[in-house]
């Protein structure tokens, strides 16, 4: 992954929205965000009708204004293409370009997001509004970037309008050849499905009992992946057609049915993310001790994709809409500490979602970091302290993120644990139990595609992976056989690439493991666990009895009927090893501490459990997410930034609650 643009120098943004105010607030707000360290917003994402008032009617004026005064006052610009929120004017003449619901009812004009990727007016309107914009602004001194549209795949990840339907025939034409080779690679033959005209083909639609065939829907999956690559892939050419090569082009968001690596790779210069950790504290939440934490997680599956990204909309406010979504403000701190654990996962630049809350619309319980009465708050005065610390850790810009450890995911993989329950179960529980036991045992972690070299970590785990192609298991064999440790989990490589599982496959279908599985069940959570290196570690949701061909045995199950059968297995193989694991990872550390990747910084520093690490280049980061002052131990003195000169700090750390600390590494 060869990145193509880095922010530089760590900077922070805001995103505004000049069509909601009155044009006198205009030079008071700019000169006002620049006063607390603001020096880019993002605009103009959902403002169509400002350019397009009407079909093929152009003007410039709105934002030229706008424009014009940021440029006189110094303020950098990402421009959005307003390509998420068609105007009415369009819906009513084109009511083919609007996405539907499964059973074909039209999403009508009102929300945002209403179209469908594959309309072929929508993408030519599109076209028209990007390549307009693009000849006027491309070149405004302003305008340091680009963003394509507005959160791909957000609110829905699905679509079912009649265009979808034909551009899904011609995807699956294009990839099958002939019907019979579709029949048989997406075993159709099962329940009488088997097609005999492409015209007979369609996206999902409602069925009797909600099943449809597995294999298609997985195609389905894929085929969305590829509309919205085209689609922005589209507007990207027309903005590089007309911008200036410093000028980057980059969407936000992370959704679903999106190989968003791919996106990155092909599509855009830069990837960035919306970061809101607050809804984690929702009222439907779950209530577990991460909470927070868990945006770690995804951001680190940002840093997957792109190694030094931006934050499009950080959180600032409490978040809601008028129709769902009841997120509280963040209490003192949080803000910083937030935007700070984004900054510590890879954020090279941090714009806060957003200047001003709204006063009307869908959004006007989305907070931003003024309230309706305009008044400076507790926000704009951590605002201030991030200010202050970013111009102390400007230099972090383009450091990576320091980890040994790395978890594989690929999106086959990912599509099918979102269609196949059993799968899904597994994958969501490992995926919690992983998180929680490496953020609690302070082992920074990557997660990797499986695309991507492995030759940057001692430690590759690897859950589930129910689809296993000869390519994948030919790169983990070359990964463990020059020194590597792979540690797998229960049911993998039991399906092929269209998700059928092949008769006589003998698992797990991992050759260079030295087990195979003689009996394996799904199951309710019961007590059962695994004992290994006298503890007892967490075996749930299912079990894989394992028997060992030439692998030794490491754990075994505590009770049911395979009492004292193998759980977990170990095989050398070259300079490498292997472990099986079967069941799903839990946060018990033990299989960190066996494998020595635990505490990888604990002869530095010592915290408690509530306090993430992270080790960008020189810089340590330390993020106390508890709403308690907590104490870190150091072995050695370690100067301290504070937001305005650096301090030498010896024998114990404190975090105030919330609170973040920034030491530099010798």
């Amino acid at each position: 992954m060869k990145q193509k643009f880095f922010f530089s120098p760590l900077s922070i943004g805001t995103c505004y929205y000049p069509e909601h105010w009155d044009k006198t607030l205009w030079e008071e707000d700019l000169r006002r965000m620049l006063s607390h360290g603001v020096r880019t917003v993002r605009i103009a994402e959902f403002a169509w009708n400002k350019i397009e008032p009407r079909e093929g009617v152009f003007d410039f004026s709105f934002f030229d204004e706008f424009l014009s005064l940021c440029e006189t006052l110094g303020m950098k610009v990402i421009f959005g293409t307003p390509t998420a929120t068609p105007p009415a004017w369009l819906t009513q003449a084109y009511p083919e370009v609007l996405n539907a619901r499964i059973d074909g009812t039209l999403l009508r004009h009102g929300a945002r997001r209403h179209y469908n990727y594959n309309s072929p007016k929508y993408r030519e309107l599109c076209a028209r509004i990007v390549e307009q914009i693009a000849i006027h602004y491309g070149k405004h001194p302003s305008i340091i970037g680009w963003q394509i549209d507005n959160e791909l795949n957000c609110e829905l990840m699905e679509f079912y309008s009649e265009s979808d339907s034909v551009a899904f025939r011609a995807y699956l034409k294009e990839k099958f050849g002939t019907l019979d080779e579709l029949n048989e690679k997406l075993g159709t033959t099962f329940w009488n499905q088997t097609y005999t005209a492409w015209e007979e083909l369609y996206v999902p639609r409602p069925t009797i009992s909600g099943a449809v065939n597995p294999h298609l829907m997985l195609e389905y999956k894929r085929f969305i992946s590829k509309s919205v690559l085209s689609f922005a892939k589209i507007q990207a050419d027309i903005l590089r057609a007309h911008i200036p090569e410093t000028a980057f082009v980059t969407t936000n968001g992370l959704f679903g049915n999106v190989d968003n690596h791919d996106l990155e790779d092909t599509v855009l210069d830069v990837y960035t993310y919306d970061s809101y950790p607050n809804f984690a504290y929702m009222a439907d939440a779950p209530s577990d001790g991460m909470r927070d934490r868990w945006w770690s997680r995804n951001l680190t599956k940002v840093r997957s994709v792109c190694k030094h990204f931006g934050i499009m909309e950080q959180q600032s406010g409490a978040n809601g809409w008028n129709t769902g979504m009841e997120a509280p403000a963040p209490k003192p701190g949080q803000m910083k500490l937030w935007a700070m654990q984004s900054v510590a996962h890879g954020a090279d630049y941090v714009s806060f979602f957003r200047w001003r809350t709204s006063p009307m619309g869908t959004e006007i319980y989305w907070h931003g970091l003024l309230d309706y009465d305009n008044r400076d708050n507790r926000r704009i005065r951590e605002l201030d302290e991030l200010d202050s610390l970013f111009g102390q850790i400007k230099e972090i810009c383009g450091e990576d993120y320091v980890a040994r450890v790395a978890i594989v995911e690929d999106y086959d993989n990912q599509y099918d644990a979102e269609l196949d329950v059993w799968h899904g179960r597994l994958v969501r529980s490992s995926n919690d139990g992983l998180f929680a036991a490496m953020q609690y045992s302070h082992t920074p972690f990557d997660i990797v595609d499986v695309r991507d070299d492995f030759s940057a970590y001692s430690v590759l785990f690897y859950p589930h992976p129910a689809i296993m192609t000869d390519e994948t298991i030919a790169k983990l064999e070359r990964y463990v056989s020059e020194g590597g440790t792979l540690v797998i989990g229960c049911r993998f490589g039991y399906k092929d690439e269209y998700g059928k599982c092949p008769v006589g496959r003998i698992l797990p279908h991992l050759p260079f493991a030295g087990v195979t599985v003689k009996e394996s069940t799904f199951v309710n959570p019961d007590g059962v666990k695994v004992s290994f290196g006298g503890r007892l570690i967490s075996a749930n949701w299912y079990r894989d009895v394992l028997e060992p061909t030439t692998a030794t045995v490491l754990g075994t199950y505590t009770g049911d009927y395979y009492e004292g059968e193998p759980a977990l297995t170990e095989q050398t193989y070259g300079k490498g090893k292997v472990l099986v694991y079967g069941s799903t990872f839990g946060e018990e550390r033990e299989i960190l501490d066996y494998l020595g990747v635990s505490e990888p910084f604990k002869d530095l520093i010592v915290c408690a459990r509530d306090v993430e690490i992270a080790v960008r280049g020189k810089y340590l980061i330390l993020l106390n997410y508890a709403p308690t002052a907590q104490i870190c131990c150091l072995s050695s003195p370690l100067v301290c930034m504070d937001g305005v000169v650096g301090t030498v700090v010896e024998g114990e750390l404190e975090l105030p609650p919330y609170g973040v600390k920034v030491c530099i590494l010798a």
